[in-house]
């Protein structure tokens, strides 16, 4: 009988923390309570108009359109041409300040050089030789020289510098004629010299200048009688 009660005893409690275990497990449904959205409550304000002019008593001040940076930007150039080579800019510019100065042709000729040779006459003398001396007249610019007697070259390349330096012609009986060639224009052009013919008394023949162009030659006569 007594252990028949231990069982009821036993069964009941286990029956009973069954039940506890279940009741915690389950869970309880809360209904859901609706709120007041926040769009509801509050206002949306619409975004001001940008005001066109702007009242200070009683001036008006009239907003400008804005920039548009959007443009196509030109190509940068220092001229508004093109050059292959810098010295076709430089004698394009040189020839238009010519004739807007409306210079003379001779004027003309002191800036380009002569394209022309140039004969500076012919001059008796007895003398057995002649000095023949020659300077650059202008800048020292690299200006250079042939010098030639009876079309034989005397001297191949002559720098001129500012001092004159020379060659001593020896005279044939008849014409002896002397040319000197522009091999050159030096930095800035023409070709500019001053020569001058002494004679073996230390007399002065001839003297004169030339402005010349590359290739162009000036010549002087001396007759030995």
């Amino acid at each position: 009988m007594k252990l028949f009660s231990f069982y009821i005893f036993v069964f009941a409690l286990s029956f009973s923390v069954h039940a506890q275990l279940d009741n915690k497990r389950s869970s309880v449904a809360i209904p859901a309570v609706e709120t007041t959205k926040e769009t509801d409550t509050k206002k949306i304000i619409p975004a001001e108009k940008e005001k066109e002019e702007t009242n200070f008593g009683n001036l008006t001040v009239t907003e400008l359109p804005k920039p548009n940076f959007n443009k196509p930007k030109n190509k940068f150039s220092l001229y508004e041409e093109e050059w292959g080579d810098p010295g076709e800019l430089f004698k394009e510019q040189l020839d238009k300040n010519i004739a807007d100065l409306k210079l003379s042709p001779e004027e003309v000729e002191q800036l380009n050089g002569s394209k022309t040779d140039q004969y500076f006459g012919d001059f008796r003398s007895k003398a057995e030789f002649v000095n023949v001396v020659y300077r650059d007249h202008g800048a020292v610019d690299g200006d250079l020289i042939q010098v030639r007697v009876n079309d034989d070259v005397v001297k191949a390349r002559v720098f001129l510098n500012g001092g004159f330096q020379g060659v001593k012609i020896d005279l044939r009986p008849g014409l002896n004629k002397i040319d000197f060639v522009a091999l050159n224009q030096g930095d800035s052009g023409p070709n500019t010299a001053e020569f001058r013919v002494v004679d073996d008394q230390k007399n002065l023949i001839s003297g004169n200048r030339w402005n010349l162009a590359t290739g162009v030659k000036a010549s002087i006569i001396i007759v030995k009688e």
